[in-house]
């Protein structure tokens, strides 16, 4: 397990873990989940460039190199 962190919410921080919790879940178990969406967000945003990348990247674009 990592170190921990302090993380002092602010009124709308709090408002949104409250909006958002699960039955039995703790604010920390929110922050976590709320985690892996962002990790998730990044993939998904890295692999949209990637694939815009190679779209372009088309031999109708390129005569010659296929």
């Amino acid at each position: 397990m990592g170190s921990p962190m302090e993380f002092l919410p602010t009124a709308d921080d709090e408002r949104i873990i409250a909006s958002v919790m699960h039955d039995g879940e703790q604010p920390a178990d929110v922050i976590r989940r709320a985690l892996r969406l962002l990790e998730r967000e990044a993939r998904l945003d890295h692999v949209r460039r990637e694939s815009e990348r190679l779209a372009a990247d088309t031999p109708s674009q390129e005569t010659g190199r296929w």
